[in-house]
């Protein structure tokens, strides 16, 4: 059991639980993730680590109530308990100096981003850091984010909050205006991450994506986490989450992302009509 300690409301449909887990946070490093299971009968819900506390032997995990394995955990309030918590699962992200680096995160895709940031940041890389969501009201981490970049541009689809567009367009900017990246870490869903990689490629600029497709035990077993990198089948949970962008079958992880969307759709609406969700 896993009390969770404090919880804040990052934007709407968006929580942050502090948990205790003090053996994964002894080991948690960045890229890495846990799976969550709340209840015997709860679904594994597979989060990225956005935050470790060895002193006070807690993790912070963020998520969007999107389903209703998500809109339950939502439910839970601070004192409580989630059951289950296994991890650290997952490579780590590699971090040294790799010089300039460019960290792109779209919509939640911030959280996992964030302690991959700030261990580049640390490493003495110069980081320029662009966070992109649909609305101001949805852009989070913001703070977070401008303590660990050198520059911090964020966009929103409709110009409610800084740059109004895609995460993509100042990236694109800087490349044709001669800006040099070592790296670039791209975070966020499935067709920005595809969007960053294109813009990458033709620059020969390393790109890392962060994949979080169908999961179930997280240890390799199952195989419901597979995916396609350079022709070779790969298990997201062991031999990533992380991947080279430019080499993802992407028309392959955009399918098997929409399998049973609308088993999710019919599940989700199933819980909110017997009035229990509290999510917005």
């Amino acid at each position: 059991m896993h009390q969770i300690v404090a919880i804040s409301m990052l934007a709407p449909g968006i929580k942050r639980f502090e948990i205790q887990a003090g053996a994964i946070a002894a080991k948690a490093k960045p890229g890495q993730f846990v799976i969550v299971k709340n209840g015997e009968t709860g679904e594994r819900i597979p989060l990225t680590i956005a935050g470790a506390d060895i002193g006070r032997g807690t993790l912070t995990i963020i998520f969007q109530e999107v389903g209703r394995s998500t809109l339950e955990l939502g439910l839970l309030r601070e004192g409580e308990f989630i059951s289950d918590v296994v991890g650290p699962l997952g490579k780590p992200t590699e971090i040294r100096r790799y010089g300039r680096v460019a960290c792109v995160g779209g919509g939640v895709g911030a959280a996992p981003l964030l302690p991959i940031t700030r261990a580049l940041y640390r490493s003495g890389n110069e980081v320029d850091t662009i966070v992109g969501a649909r609305s101001r009201d949805y852009l989070i981490l913001i703070d977070e984010m401008k303590a660990i970049s050198h520059t911090a541009t964020f966009v929103t689809d409709d110009g409610s909050s800084g740059e109004k567009g895609q995460v993509t367009d100042p990236l694109g900017r800087w490349l044709q205006e001669g800006r040099r990246f070592d790296l670039v870490v791209a975070i966020g869903p499935l067709p920005m991450m595809r969007a960053v990689s294109d813009l990458t490629k033709p620059y020969g600029i390393p790109t890392l994506v962060s994949l979080n497709p169908i999961m179930l035990d997280g240890t390799g077993m199952c195989g419901a986490c597979r995916v396609s990198v350079g022709d070779e089948t790969r298990f997201a949970c062991i031999d990533g989450p992380e991947f080279d962008g430019h080499r993802v079958d992407w028309d392959l992880a955009i399918q098997r992302a929409a399998l049973f969307r609308e088993e999710e759709a019919a599940a989700r609406k199933l819980f909110k009509s017997r009035g229990e969700c509290r999510c917005r």
